[in-house]
């Protein structure tokens, strides 16, 4: 997810569309949240580890 919301909002700042900026800003928040609950140890959404 982390590397989708990166590659969006490449997209959207080189072609100018806001709407792919921001979708890509709210799939980086949620990957590196994601992220840091994994490495903390605690469950997200049922799954221990998210691939």
């Amino acid at each position: 997810m982390i590397i989708l919301g990166v590659l969006l909002l490449l997209a959207g700042w080189l072609t100018g569309i806001s709407l792919l900026y921001t979708v890509g800003a709210i799939v980086l928040i949620v990957g590196v949240v994601f992220f840091i609950l994994g490495n903390v140890g605690r469950p997200v959404g049922g799954r221990k580890v998210w691939f």
